[in-house]
């Protein structure tokens, strides 16, 4: 198999290019089935926005217009004040309610764009090639699904919003000081200058190290998911100190770029208050003396004295100016997490899918004379539909017919693992497959199946070249028994009825019987609607492998693959599968790997690899007369590594 790297490296170039326009606008174009949703919460955080102004310019109405003339009366009425008060009551009521309106708005929006993400995600994984997941471990591939989407909802439903608010306020707050001066405004400016400056530094150094650590939290859970896995493994050889070392190392990798990225994100809080209030007192001592010394006041509406209600007014305004800003510089830190997540997603996204330049495809036929012609239902025979590039289409029975000729395959372009490969098995023949590990049997399946294209040489399948053939297609005329069985959430009988969605249940219960599987399935709790969880856990080894039979019998494929099918279980289950298999096996044309050569014995066929070689082949009588490497092994001259 290839290599499977322990995760994605990319220099600190690469992992700054990820964060770049282009992955913001495509993020931006899953929103775009939320227009009116986002309009509407534009229009509500624009009011949210006004009440928040208003709210800080009341003030200097307030103390000027109402409490310092009141102050000076004998028998002061609070009529005017009371109404005042009122006015801004249902002004804040109206600015809560557009706040809270916008913030159910964006949870919809939010959770509707990942739920396109996702399905677009898993859509498009159905589509790749074996080699993207024999090249990525499982717990990265499913970070994709976690990490990296939740980093886009919080984004999407709190960091974009609260910007865009943050952005109205500035822009509305900004206008407000000026209408009430111009002077104290422009030193806000400057001072927001400096304060720009000093974001700037934080957020470069803690943007590059949120992008490591999207990337090693990915990692992490790829060694997680397989240390899972293989926990009996781990348990039987003692390895358990070994695997903490291993997860510590990626774990302190992970720790190492997350505190670096979080150290900066959270200095952003304090080092903007800090300003804040020093911007605050400022403002007061400035506006102060101008007021002291009546020093001419600049504003929007003209030239003026600085009032005690203009000054509380523009400090409760600076407040609201630099709040917003700050509450940006917070967000920052999740908007790189999340565009860096977002990369990682679009990086799946942009994986090539699985080509397939095939043309002819499996159909059902039935013979009118010594014509086949298609049939709409099912009648057992199989025929290749050949389409024609003068409209005409002719129709080849499917036999079964499966021949290699001279083929060189590797799995990275500099390194062949099969080399001038050549066989041929004849419709209704077993053939075997006899080898060291990594002597290259598996591979040659891997090939009929077309999950790796050959580099060189020619796979025909009834005379016709596989690459001719639809993948899907190729793939319904095979049937494979695997050594690892994968069996899925749900009842035994949807699982046998995996390998053929529209059959009935008679004919899973007779594919189970023709594996011999049939009789411990009727003494589960619930027979075939027994429920299996955990890849069926609950079932022993040998009853998971006749489950899987079934499942391939059910399928009723002209081509069998049988990869080592019995390796795993003991000897009187072996017998029990291997008769269930036999029965599978009658009339169809079988590859068969295996390492217990009793298996492979009564093939017509033995083929014995070596390095990618064929170094043998014949009968097993053949075989054993020539003496060479298959009597050895089968003498127990030396064994199979």
């Amino acid at each position: 198999m290839p290599p499977r790297p322990n995760g994605p490296r990319l220099s600190m170039k690469e992992s700054l290019q990820q964060l770049d326009k282009k992955t913001f606008k495509r993020l931006l174009s899953y929103m775009k089935a939320y227009r009116l949703h986002l309009i509407l919460v534009l229009f509500c955080i624009g009011v949210s926005a006004f009440a928040s102004v208003m709210s800080s310019l009341f003030l200097q109405r307030l103390i000027d217009d109402y409490i310092a003339p009141l102050l000076l009366e004998s028998a002061p009425v609070f009529t005017g004040l009371f109404f005042a008060l009122c006015q801004m009551a249902v002004i804040y009521i109206i600015g809560a309610m557009a706040s809270l309106f916008y913030n159910r708005i964006m949870a919809i929006v939010s959770q509707g764009t990942l739920k396109t993400i996702r399905d677009e995600m898993f859509a498009h994984m159905q589509t790749l090639p074996i080699k993207y997941f024999d090249t990525h471990t499982h717990g990265d591939v499913m970070s994709h699904y976690t990490n990296d989407t939740d980093t886009l909802r919080q984004m999407i439903s709190q960091s974009i919003p609260q910007t865009i608010s943050s952005l109205f306020s500035v822009v509305a707050v900004f206008f407000s000081m000026l209408s009430l001066s111009v002077w104290l405004t422009l030193f806000v400016i400057v001072f927001l200058v400096l304060m720009f400056k000093v974001i700037g530094k934080v957020t470069a150094k803690s943007g590059r190290y949120f992008v490591r650590q999207q990337q090693s939290l990915g990692v992490v859970n790829g060694y997680v998911e397989e240390m899972i896995n293989g926990q009996k493994v781990i348990k039987v050889f003692c390895h358990e100190d070994k695997t903490k070392e291993a997860f510590d190392e990626r774990n302190n990798d992970l720790f190492g770029n997350a505190s670096e990225a979080n150290k900066f994100a959270n200095i952003l809080g304090p080092i903007m208050n800090a300003l804040g209030y020093s911007l605050y007192v400022l403002i007061a001592v400035l506006g102060g003396l101008m007021a002291l010394y009546e020093m001419p006041n600049l504003s929007l509406t003209g030239m003026g004295v600085m009032t005690l209600g203009a000054i509380a007014s523009f400090l409760q305004l600076s407040r609201s100016f630099v709040m917003p800003i700050s509450q940006v510089t917070q967000q920052i830190s999740s908007i790189i997490m999340a565009m860096a997540g977002a990369s990682r997603i679009f990086a799946l996204l942009d994986e090539e899918s699985e080509q397939d330049e095939g043309y002819v495809t499996l159909v059902n036929a039935e013979k009118h004379g010594d014509t086949l012609v298609e049939s709409e239902k099912h009648t057992g025979l199989w025929a290749w539909k050949h389409p024609h590039s003068d409209g005409t289409v002719t129709y080849t029975a499917l036999e079964g017919r499966v021949e290699l000729d001279e083929v060189d395959f590797g799995y990275v372009p500099d390194k062949i693992v099969l080399h001038d490969v050549s066989l041929y098995a004849k419709p209704g023949q077993k053939i075997a497959f006899v080898g060291a590990t990594g002597a290259g049997k598996t591979t040659i399946t891997n090939l009929i199946n077309r999950f790796y294209d050959i580099a060189d040489g020619k796979i025909r399948y009834d005379g016709i070249n596989i690459n001719k053939i639809k993948k899907p297609d190729l793939r319904r005329s095979l049937g494979m028994v695997l050594q690892d069985v994968n069996l899925f959430t749900g009842t035994v009988m949807e699982n046998i009825r995996y390998g053929k969605l529209d059959a009935t249940d008679e004919e899973c219960i007779a594919a189970a019987k023709l594996a011999n599987a049939d009789g411990f399935i009727r003494m589960l709790p619930k027979g075939y609607d027994t429920v299996l969880s955990g890849d069926g856990s609950g079932l022993s080894q040998g009853q998971r492998q006749l489950i899987s039979i079934a499942r391939a019998a059910v399928a009723d494929p002209p081509v069998m693959i049988l990869d080592e099918a019995t390796s795993s279980i003991d000897t009187r289950t072996e017998s029990i599968v291997q008769s269930g298999m036999d029965a599978l096996m009658h009339g169809r044309t079988v590859f068969v790997i295996a390492h217990r050569l009793s298996t492979v014995k009564n093939s017509d066929v033995i083929m014995v690899l070596d390095h990618g070689h064929i170094i043998e082949r014949g009968s097993h009588q053949d075989l054993i007369a020539q003496k060479g490497t298959y009597y050895r092994l089968y003498t127990g001259a030396f064994e199979l590594e």
